[in-house]
C-alpha cells in the first residue's frame, strides 16, 4: 500500500507544483484539484502542453467565453491530459452549445461539458441536455431555495445514468432524507445526495457508509469538514474498499501531504488537506485503463466516482470563488 500511495503522492505534488508554476496566475484553489487530473491518469505535467492548451483555448474562444471564466484551469488541464486537445475541445464546445439550449449560459456549463467531453464514448447530446434539464426542474421543484445554476453539472452527469427521472429524483430525495439530520448546510447535502445517486447501491446502504466513515474519522481525531467539502466524503465512502482500509490510506496521506510546502502552518487548511488527501486516496483504486474505455453511461465503476468527486469539487471551489468575489 505505501508503496503506491508513495507514488501517488509524489505524483501529485510534482504536477501541483508545474501547474502551479506555468500558469502561476490563475485560482490558487484549483491547482491541487488539476493535479490530481493528471495524477489519476498516471501523467506527469508537461508545461509545454499546458501553454499549448492555454494558446489552443485562446484562439478557439471569444474573449468574454464562459470556457475563459473560473474553469479555464480545468479546462485547460483537461486538454493537457488528453491525446487530441484540439478535438477536445471543439467537442467540449458542441456539447455546451446543446447544453445551453436548455440551460442558458454558466460557468457550471462549461464544467459539464469538458466533463462530458472527457467521456470518450459519443452522445445524443441534445436528449442529454434535454434530460439533464428536466432533473434540474424536478430538483428544482424539490428544493427551491437550495437548486442553483452549481446544481446544474450533477443534473448533466446524472443524465448519463441508466435511470429514469424519476428514479433519479427518488434515490436523490432518500439520500437528503436520510442524511440531513446529520449536518447543517442543507446545500453540501444537497450535493452529497447527487453524488451518491451516481452510485449503484440502496440508499440506505450509502448514505450508512458515509456515517460510518465519518464517524470513525472522528474518533481518530480526523473531523472531516462538512461544507463544500462534503460531497467528496461521500464520494471517498463509495470506494469499493473496507472503511478501515479507507481510513488508514487517508491518515498516511494526510501525513505526507503535511510534511510537504504548502501544506504546513502557512499552508492550505486542514479541512482543504483532507479534501485534497480524499483525492489522492480515491486515485489509488482507480484502473487507469479504465480511462481509455468508451463508456456510454455513469455507472458504478470508479472511474465514475472520480468523475463524481472532481465534479463536486470544482462546483463547490467555483461556487466559493464566485462568492468570495461578489462580496469584495
Amino acid at each position: 500500500m505505501e508503496q503506491q500511495l508513495d507514488k501517488l503522492c509524489n505524483n501529485f505534488i510534482k504536477n501541483r507544483d508545474i501547474i502551479k508554476e506555468t500558469l502561476k496566475w490563475e485560482s490558487s484553489y484549483l491547482f491541487p484539484v488539476c493535479a490530481s487530473i493528471f495524477t489519476d491518469k498516471d501523467i506527469i505535467v508537461d508545461s509545454k502542453q499546458l501553454l499549448m492548451c492555454k494558446q489552443i483555448l485562446k484562439d478557439n474562444t471569444g474573449i468574454f467565453s464562459n470556457f475563459k471564466g473560473s474553469c479555464k484551469l480545468v479546462i485547460i488541464s483537461i486538454l493537457a491530459s488528453s491525446k487530441n486537445p484540439q478535438e477536445k475541445l471543439k467537442k467540449a464546445l458542441e456539447i455546451y452549445d446543446e447544453l445551453r439550449n436548455n440551460f442558458g449560459s454558466s460557468t457550471y456549463l462549461v464544467l459539464g461539458a469538458i466533463m462530458l467531453a472527457d467521456l470518450e464514448k459519443e452522445q445524443n447530446y441534445s436528449d442529454l441536455s434535454f434530460k439533464a434539464k428536466q432533473i434540474y426542474k424536478i430538483m428544482k421543484n424539490n428544493h427551491p431555495f437550495l437548486t442553483s445554476s452549481e446544481d446544474s453539472v450533477f443534473c448533466i452527469l446524472l443524465a448519463l445514468s441508466h435511470m429514469s427521472n424519476e428514479e433519479i429524483s427518488f434515490e436523490s430525495e432518500k439520500c437528503y432524507d436520510l442524511i440531513k439530520t446529520h449536518f447543517s448546510s442543507k446545500n453540501a447535502i444537497q450535493s452529497l445526495s447527487h453524488a451518491l445517486t451516481l452510485c449503484e447501491g440502496s440508499a440506505e446502504t450509502k448514505t450508512a457508509r458515509v456515517m460510518d466513515l465519518y464517524k470513525a474519522l472522528k474518533r481518530k481525531g480526523y473531523k472531516y469538514p462538512t461544507g463544500y467539502e462534503l460531497a467528496s466524503l461521500g464520494v471517498l465512502a463509495m470506494l469499493p474498499e473496507h472503511i478501515d482500509v479507507i481510513i488508514d490510506e487517508l491518515i498516511y496521506v494526510d501525513n505526507f501531504l503535511l510534511s510537504q510546502k504548502g501544506y504546513g502552518i502557512f499552508g492550505c487548511s486542514k479541512r482543504q488537506r483532507l479534501m485534497h488527501s480524499a483525492m489522492i486516496v480515491a486515485s489509488n483504486h482507480i484502473d487507469k485503463n479504465d480511462f481509455n474505455i468508451l463508456t456510454p453511461t455513469i455507472t458504478s465503476s470508479t472511474i465514475s466516482i472520480i468523475i463524481a468527486q472532481q465534479t463536486a469539487m470544482i462546483a463547490a471551489i467555483v461556487a466559493t470563488t464566485a462568492a468570495t468575489s461578489a462580496s469584495t
